[in-house]
């Protein structure tokens, strides 16, 4: 059960916040760590931290590739681009109204 659980993909619900992705994280990296031990010698720091930073990786690649994520960033690229392009025609708008472009269409 635990390999099922160290290797399952993180919910939507698990990413929604810090804390729960800490929760969810704990609980996969001690599932995995537990795995590799199986009762014999402890096992390294850097053994451990290498697991920590493979599962930090997996919470980060699912963030990233979560609707909400892609949602998000959909947002900010609209405001980002509204921006830029508000800064374009504000530097060039004397020069668009003398070729005939108004304010506003009816």
């Amino acid at each position: 059960m635990t390999e099922r659980k160290a290797g399952q993909p993180y919910s939507a619900e698990e990413l929604l916040s810090f804390d729960r992705i800490k929760r969810a994280m704990t609980s996969r990296v001690l599932d995995r760590i537990e795995d590799l031990w199986q009762g014999k010698q402890p096992i390294s720091v850097e053994q451990m931290n290498e697991v920590i930073e493979d599962e930090w990786r997996r919470v980060k690649e699912a963030v990233r590739s979560s609707p909400a994520a892609r949602e998000a960033f959909r947002k900010y690229l609209e405001r980002t681009v509204a921006e830029q392009i508000d800064k374009l025609m504000k530097e060039d708008k004397a020069e668009l109204e003398s070729l005939g472009v108004v304010e506003k269409s009816l």
